[in-house]
């Protein structure tokens, strides 16, 4: 067994008619994106409100926030002021504050806010990153190269959406996302996300993906949204992969702007319940996890999508 699994399930069925070994990380890491991917697509929330939902989520044990992105106002109404929530959050220390860039010249806002990271993304659909970016893939490719040349010593990550399929196009094959993402890693881009940015992924698709991937490019991220309800069992196949990163969404907040149809993220909180009830450790606390997403749902003003802030965590049983 690789080091640093947490073991094997056996999954037994009536009559022990099969067994099914299943291994898992001993942890994995969790990339809140509530902030930003999250409230993207809903009505703009004062900029206090979001620092009082970052402060939040900065209590739970989480290490990485994505606080916002830096884009036009007209384009993203709801990111407008991000600069003024990097200034206004109470900072921990350990935790990781990201932005989303998406040219030189957010890069640059950014990194006079104090981003600790920088995010990029590129679709591998071209429709889709017309839609999004309004170039062409090639373009954003160069415009990523000079992001990373002026982030420096700051650490930039890349998402490559539409991994598992575009409203525009259909299908993606799986070849053009690892090609995109090779040519990432050799523009210096130190992490690779995968976006499911319309819930197009099943967990067959997730387990291809991954497995063409491995081994061809630095440390892959997993960003799956809820849109036919399989983002929870996709997290389990990413995990059954080899994937111990994945971003979630307080709340099950989130949607893609230009994706209409594109339903939230997985919920943080759900992910968490499930994945440390499999032996699976995550760092987080569910109970200030979820008080975080009752503040997102005081800020939104609507139902959220997630299951444990609506049910409750299990029961556990006595063990013995």
């Amino acid at each position: 067994m690789p080091a640093g699994w947490a073991g094997t399930i056996v999954a037994s069925g009536p009559r022990s008619l099969f067994e099914v070994a299943v291994q898992l990380p001993a942890s994995v890491s969790i990339r809140e994106v509530g902030p930003r991917d999250g409230l993207q697509s809903e009505p703009p929330v004062p900029v206090e409100g979001r620092v009082r939902l970052v402060d939040a989520l900065s209590a739970t044990g989480v290490g990485r926030i994505e606080v916002g992105s830096f884009v036009s106002p007209k384009a993203v109404p709801a990111m407008a002021g991000t600069g003024e929530v990097f200034a206004a959050i109470r900072r921990r220390p350990g935790v990781v504050y990201s932005a989303l860039v998406p040219n030189r010249r957010g890069a640059e806002a950014a990194l006079a806010a104090g981003a600790d990271r920088l995010q990029v993304v590129v679709a591998a659909s071209e429709r889709y990153n017309k839609a999004n970016v309004n170039r062409t893939v090639a373009e954003t490719l160069d415009e990523i190269g000079g992001v990373v040349r002026l982030a420096g010593d700051t650490p930039v990550e890349a998402t490559v959406s539409t991994a598992w399929g575009c409203p525009y196009e259909g299908e993606v094959p799986p070849g053009r996302v690892v090609g995109l993402a090779e040519r990432l890693a050799g523009l210096g881009c130190q992490a690779v996300s995968l976006g499911d940015t319309t819930g197009m992924a099943t967990p067959t698709r997730v387990e291809a993906l991954l497995a063409a991937l491995a081994g061809r490019v630095p440390p892959v991220n997993c960003h799956f949204h809820d849109t036919r309800g399989t983002g929870l069992a996709n997290v389990v196949a990413a995990l059954q992969a080899g994937c111990a990163d994945v971003d979630a969404a307080v709340g099950g907040l989130g949607g893609s702007p230009t994706a209409p149809g594109a339903a939230g993220n997985v919920a943080t909180e759900d992910v968490v319940h499930m994945v440390e009830d499999m032996g699976v450790a995550t760092g987080v606390d569910l109970d200030a996890l979820l008080a975080a997403a009752r503040v997102a749902g005081e800020l939104v003003a609507h139902p959220l999508r997630s299951q444990v802030l609506v049910a409750g965590a299990r029961t556990r049983r006595a063990v013995g």
